[in-house]
């Protein structure tokens, strides 16, 4: 949701861009809000909260208050239930979203879900600007989804690395180590050798990325690098939120790793990117701005793409454990070690 999140608040930049002095608000789930502080696109956020989902009088009531702002636009970047009974009670003008079958009668204009990408900038963001297009705005696009850090987290961070030693002369480097769920997450034993890969390449600092419940797969990977790549590793250095991830993030030189909602964080804070994708997500919707310098990606379906023949995402998603134990590390070392070599100088 972070990344959706993220992505969509471009149609906010836009809109700000397009209409100056017009009211933009902007519903989101309330766990995904860290990233859009400091974002000044809208003016208020609509939070959908848990008891939205759970008590129907509570979800009314935000009907209902929705309806109350008399709305001239409402663009639905979602479309599914949720955000279908907000369009339908909002009243407004013109409603638009993306095109499905049996959904027409709740827009005013629809537009049909690129395939394939025309540019680097990724199919999901791409997708995403064609919502604007029943807008016709004058103005140059705004493509790049953006994060704001304070001036207050940029000093937590700095003194963060000042009380662990980490040395800011050397390159440091966020390593997204598990990912949201185990069907995106690169096998362990797999990333204890990477990790080390990366640590023989320079005289780095090497921090981790995972939540404070993922700590005992952390810990896994950590034991089983060796003794020289631990002495490169602060293990301790762990945000305790998303804004301190992202301080803390801001403060690295580079992100590489699982797929997720870290690497999107790390690509608005202009970080560049290395992700490895889990055999059962489409790399061409959320490999974005990827240059094959700055952002690179890998996906298993571009070294062995005879074990994907006949196989839908489903399939591939139930033996995701059988195609990640096919992606070793000996498969990923070329391209990494091109892009630490281009981004350790």
């Amino acid at each position: 949701m972070i990344g959706d999140v993220l992505v969509s608040s471009i149609l906010c930049d836009n809109l700000r861009k397009a209409y100056p002095k017009a009211q933009i608000d902007y519903m989101v789930y309330e766990s995904t809000i860290a990233v859009l502080q400091g974002n000044t696109s809208f003016d208020n956020l609509i939070l959908f909260q848990e008891k939205h989902q759970k008590n129907k009088w509570e979800y009314f009531k935000l009907l209902k208050s929705i309806r109350a702002e008399k709305y001239d636009i409402v663009i639905d970047a979602y479309s599914k239930l949720e955000s279908w009974l907000v369009v339908l009670f909002s009243g407004a003008k013109q409603k638009i979203s993306y095109w499905k079958k049996g959904r027409e009668f709740l827009y005013t204009d629809t537009v049909k879900r690129k395939k394939t990408s025309n540019t680097n900038l990724g199919l999901i963001i791409e997708q995403r600007l064609e919502l604007l297009n029943p807008l016709h705005l004058d103005i140059e696009l705004e493509t790049f989804p953006r994060i704001y850090v304070t001036k207050e987290e940029h000093d937590f961070a700095t003194s963060l690395f000042e009380s662990h030693g980490i040395d800011k002369s050397k390159k440091t480097i966020m390593i997204s180590i598990i990912g949201s769920s185990p069907d995106k997450t690169y096998p362990l034993e797999h990333m204890s050798q990477l990790v080390d890969f990366i640590a023989d390449k320079g005289n780095v600092n090497i921090l981790f990325n995972y939540f404070p419940k993922q700590i005992g797969e952390a810990k896994t990977i950590y034991d089983s690098c060796k003794e020289t790549t631990k002495q490169k590793i602060y293990f301790s250095v762990l945000g305790k939120s998303i804004r301190e991830f992202i301080a803390i993030m801001n403060h690295c030189d580079m992100i590489i790793g699982n797929d997720g909602g870290a690497i999107n964080m790390a690509k608005a804070l202009e970080k560049p990117s290395f992700i490895i994708f889990s055999p059962w997500i489409d790399k061409k919707g959320w490999a974005t701005f990827e240059d094959g310098i700055n952002h690179v990606s890998l996906h298993l379906n571009e070294f062995k793409p005879d074990l994907f023949e006949n196989k839908t995402a489903k399939i591939v998603k139930k033996e995701t454990v059988t195609f990640y134990n096919q992606f070793t590390p000996e498969l990923i070392y070329p391209a990494l070690n091109t892009f630490l070599e281009t981004h350790l100088k």
